[in-house]
């Protein structure tokens, strides 16, 4: 009898330790993440359906979208119940991943609205580049922190650019504007956290800038020819832009005024050394030749589409169409909606994309403004709940990885959101957990296992 009784008590004590054990894994993880992310996804599925509906087969939309998230469902679940820190070990077979991927998009892929860019594989498609940019992010979160002594030097810098340029590169070769735009968000901002030179920060800053912004200048301009006709000074500065003569002399006379400008400070006793100016001046020159191959990668229509969100009303019936359009739907919505399903937009075909990149101005036209800013509050909950996870990671390779999710997410929906209402350009992107599209979601949902992931040993050695 004795022997039962202590049977069972030690019966009852593994219970109880295996429900403690079972209640403090419940406890540790972000059940804030968790169920803002099932909001969004439900919201998603709301606005495909009725964005969907004047198709005649929203079922399908609904079942391929419904197979992404049960697909990605159980990739978040495996890199939730994974380890992060694997990831730190094999930062080289991560970013051979990506790199592989995007490699076989551009020799065995598919081209889809110009971009040469996705797999078919039966009655799915995968898009290479949303998988690549989670391997990138943790590829570079795991080459910083194994320099993590040397965060000063210019050649754990420059090692840092040649993983980004790696991957951007091959994006842009597809050509894919628009997803190669998020890696460089991504690697400033690790590069920040990691403690890089502010300067070396800014320094990277004004070279994009450069040479992103030169060829969409122009194409600005040519949209405008009544300007052009008017000033000769802008017909002048647009050739230069374009990479004509005029460039050396632009290049020039702001070299020279850069100079100047130092020479003058060194006269005044103010303390500026000469690698300021020579440095400054290499970035402009660079910046400005690389500006050409951006422009040779984007094509013209994607240029137009990049710009004309400064004044929509200039290509009215062409690359300004599907912001005047976004910007009446999401307008014509008000506070409280048409109604769902009820959209005027949508349902009659003047909104183009409207169940992917312009799946926002559905809700907003048909749902309201209170809901739509439920949507924005809801990815302002992701991303603080990504930098609270990076404060509290054990590790500077789990904070990275961390601040990588919430700037890939941010910028997903600044970007989008923007677009929708004629703030941003028209780039592409889609809107994480509400855009129908599967490798999106997939890559997503893999993210967030990977917050998990991080979240839930935060505590353990």
């Amino acid at each position: 009898m004795k022997k039962k009784k202590i049977g069972r008590t030690l019966k009852m004590e593994i219970i109880k330790k295996e429900k403690s054990a079972l209640n403090g894994f419940i406890e540790k993880i972000d059940w804030i993440l968790i169920a803002t992310v099932i909001f969004l996804l439900g919201l998603g599925f709301l606005g495909i359906y009725s964005a969907t509906i004047r198709y005649g087969n929203a079922e399908k939309y609904l079942a391929t979208q419904l197979a992404a998230i049960g697909l990605g469902g159980c990739v978040l679940i495996v890199f939730f119940a994974l380890n992060y820190q694997v990831f730190k070990r094999i930062p080289w077979f991560t970013y051979g991943i990506a790199f592989f991927l995007l490699i076989s998009v551009l020799i065995f892929g598919n081209v889809v609205r110009g971009t040469k860019g996705w797999f078919y594989l039966g009655a799915f498609s995968f898009q290479p580049v949303e998988i690549a940019k989670i391997f990138y992010i943790l590829s570079l979160a795991a080459f910083l922190t194994a320099f993590k002594r040397q965060t000063k030097d210019l050649s754990t810098l420059l090692s840092a650019l040649g993983l980004l340029f790696g991957q951007v590169v091959l994006v842009l070769l597809q050509p894919d504007f628009g997803s190669s735009l998020v890696f460089f968000p991504i690697t400033i901002a690790l590069l920040f956290v990691f403690g890089a030179e502010l300067m070396y920060i800014l320094a990277i800053i004004l070279f994009g800038t450069i040479t992103m912004c030169l060829p969409l200048f122009a194409t600005f301009f040519r949209l405008q020819p009544e300007l052009l006709a008017k000033s000769e000074l802008i017909k002048f500065f647009v050739a230069a832009a374009n990479g004509a003569n005029q460039l050396l002399i632009v290049l020039g006379v702001v070299l020279g005024l850069i100079f100047l400008f130092w020479w003058v400070s060194r006269q005044l006793k103010t303390r500026i050394s000469i690698i300021f100016p020579i440095v400054l001046s290499l970035l402009i020159v660079f910046g400005s030749f690389a500006s050409f191959g951006v422009q040779k990668a984007i094509k013209p229509y994607q240029q137009k589409r990049l710009i004309v969100f400064l004044n929509p009303s200039i290509d009215p019936l062409g690359s300004g169409y599907n912001i005047i359009q976004s910007k009446i739907a999401i307008g014509s919505g008000g506070a409280l909606g048409k109604g769902l399903f009820s959209g005027t937009q949508s349902k009659l075909g003047f909104l183009p994309e409207q169940h992917t990149d312009f799946i926002f101005s559905v809700l907003g036209e048909e749902l309201g403004f209170f809901i739509t800013l439920f949507a924005l509050f809801a990815y302002f909950l992701i991303v603080w709940r990504a930098l609270l996870i990076a404060r509290d990671a054990r590790d500077i390779f789990g904070s990275l990885v961390a601040v990588g999710i919430a700037t890939m997410f941010a910028f997903y929906g600044i970007i989008n959101m923007g677009m929708v209402m004629g703030m941003m350009p028209c780039t592409g992107l889609p809107l994480s957990f509400i855009s129908y599209g599967g490798s999106n979601i997939v890559s997503s949902l893999c993210a967030i296992g990977l917050l998990l992931s991080i979240h839930i040993r935060r505590h353990t050695h």
